[in-house]
């Protein structure tokens, strides 16, 4: 008789799992945004969850209007550092990078990331050859006690919005500042999370694709497939489920919303008794994201302008109360 039809184990979307190349994720895709120029990224570090007790700004929701309690996720997003700008042209492969400017004021713990180069010459750029502009900045985890490497990591921020002449002309503005968390986003707003996941190592089956267990009396092992597949075509697809890594996979969750941001004058309002789980306490700028998202705590992550967007900001959101009850369990 033959077996009846249901869905593959394990989505193939997620192909190949393997582990991320580096702990810090990378922005792979930036989305065309209207409006006057702008950077379009920024990063912070995972702190923990807590909940909330807000109106339900939604609309369309059976609650709307009404008071409910939300979970949250706390990120720490101390100011980020320019430290120079990148021009980039058409080429034959699509964009390449043709010109760089570096700011002169610039932290000497970068330079254990990259080498140390002063700018030669005043750098003349014409405008028509520009295609698009981008910042490098570093991170600053020295602000941040619970983060236990004070090595900064340095990516790009792309500046979208307007024309390519505001673009040169707030790049040049930022070059060797501060950026803070107001000038990418404000509560209320949509993002994108990009990060790498909680790692978890070498698993088998059962656990990475949610496989049947074997019955009671199968001969040899129960937490493993019935078969590799026919025998024609005779060679073992990708599509069968087999062992191999789970977790620490680079993930981008859509569409999270901004749900407050506030700046280190206020930790204490966010601050839970006891510090969060595995991380401690906030001391920096700060914003609160509604839901959860990936990676464990302490861990880097990027947040980039949406890009698929399909509902509108909201002006502002009414918090009424933010959980600081103790995370640390009875």
């Amino acid at each position: 008789m033959a077996t009846p039809h249901h869905s593959r184990r394990g989505s193939m979307a997620y192909y190949p799992r393997v582990r991320a190349k580096k702990i810090g994720a990378d922005i792979r895709s930036w989305p065309e945004i209207e409006g006057k120029a702008k950077i379009q990224a920024f990063a912070g570090y995972k702190v923990g969850m807590t909940h909330i007790q807000m109106t339900d700004y939604r609309k369309n929701s059976v609650t709307a209007g009404k008071t409910i309690m939300a979970p949250v996720t706390v990120v720490e997003v101390p100011p980020l550092n320019v430290i120079a700008i990148r021009y980039y042209e058409e080429g034959d492969n699509g964009l390449q990078v043709f010109a760089e400017e570096r700011a002169e004021n610039i932290d000497k713990s970068v330079f254990r990331r990259i080498p140390e180069i002063k700018n030669k010459k005043e750098l003349k750029v014409e405008i028509k050859d520009v295609a698009d502009v981008r910042l490098i900045v570093h991170t600053n985890p020295k602000m941040v006690p619970s983060i236990p490497s004070k090595t900064p990591e340095i990516f790009e921020i792309r500046i979208g919005g307007s024309t390519i002449e505001d673009r040169i002309k707030l790049a040049k503005e930022k070059l060797g500042k501060e950026l803070i968390f107001s000038d990418f986003a404000s509560a209320g707003s949509f993002i994108d999370v990009i990060s790498v996941t909680k790692g978890k190592g070498f698993q088998g089956v059962v656990k990475r694709f949610g496989v049947k267990l074997l019955p009671r009396k199968n001969r040899k092992h129960r937490r493993m497939i019935g078969t590799l597949g026919p025998w024609h075509p005779d060679w073992v697809r990708n599509t069968v489920p087999q062992a191999g890594q789970v977790g620490f996979h680079q993930r981008t969750l859509h569409n999270i919303r901004v749900v407050k941001v506030d700046t280190k004058d206020h930790v204490d309002d966010i601050n839970v008794k006891g510090g969060f789980l595995n991380y401690g306490l906030v001391k920096n700028d700060y914003v609160l994201l509604y839901g959860s998202i990936s990676g464990p705590a302490k861990r880097l992550i990027k947040l980039r302008d949406p890009a698929r967007q399909t509902r509108p900001n909201v002006e502002n959101i009414d918090i009424t109360y933010i959980s600081k009850e103790s995370k640390q369990g009875d």
